[in-house]
């Protein structure tokens, strides 16, 4: 078996889309562990496996050259389903989680489709931006900081809630307004192409 393929740039078969498609198949066993088996050690370490996952998936395509627009796609969807998932679980320990899931659910809905409008557009798909970064990280933190301290105080454990959904609000806001202005370069460059004698 020639092991090179792996390593070749463009192909769909990498080790980078394999370790995010992995955490997304992580993803039902998680729920399962935290609401099935109520295990929350468990839990917590299939998390830490997810989080390693991806970095080594980002270092590995970028180390050797295994960057693709497939994983482009499919580290960020890997990500927000884990997300959802666990806001999903400490719903059921945190009322004001269902605010936060329900947020998070109409940013990826929202994300989605504006993804697919500008891939249609630009045929570009384009990785994630600080902002994204930002609330990502945030949220892991908060949901890690719930799950290793149960017992927290209700006032912080409700600031780091509300800290999350501003973020993710944000994230939300910051993307459309990126996305809008791909649409509008791509219209320009289109009237562009079609009126060759016009000048710009």
């Amino acid at each position: 078996m020639n092991f090179r393929f792996f390593f070749q740039k463009g192909k769909v078969f990498t080790i980078p889309n394999f370790m995010s498609l992995f955490r997304i198949l992580l993803v039902p066993v998680i729920v399962w562990v935290f609401l099935g088996l109520k295990n929350d050690g468990l839990a917590i370490g299939l998390l830490a496996v997810s989080a390693l996952t991806d970095v080594l998936d980002g270092f590995v395509a970028r180390k050797f050259n295994m960057v693709s627009d497939l994983g482009k796609a499919l580290d960020p969807i890997a990500d927000k389903l884990t997300q959802v998932a666990v806001v999903l679980c400490l719903a059921f320990r945190y009322r004001i989680m269902w605010i936060l899931l329900g947020l998070c659910v109409f940013r990826e809905t929202c994300m989605f489709i504006m993804g697919l409008i500008t891939i249609k557009k630009t045929g570009t798909v384009y990785s994630a931006k600080w902002f994204g970064k930002i609330s990502t990280f945030t949220l892991y933190g908060t949901m890690l900081a719930l799950l290793v301290f149960p017992h927290m105080p209700d006032w912080l454990s409700t600031g780091l809630i509300i800290l999350c959904m501003f973020l993710v609000a944000m994230a939300l806001v910051l993307y459309a307004r990126f996305n809008f202005k791909l649409w509008q370069q791509a219209e320009k460059q289109k009237a562009a192409a079609a009126q060759p004698g016009k000048a710009c």
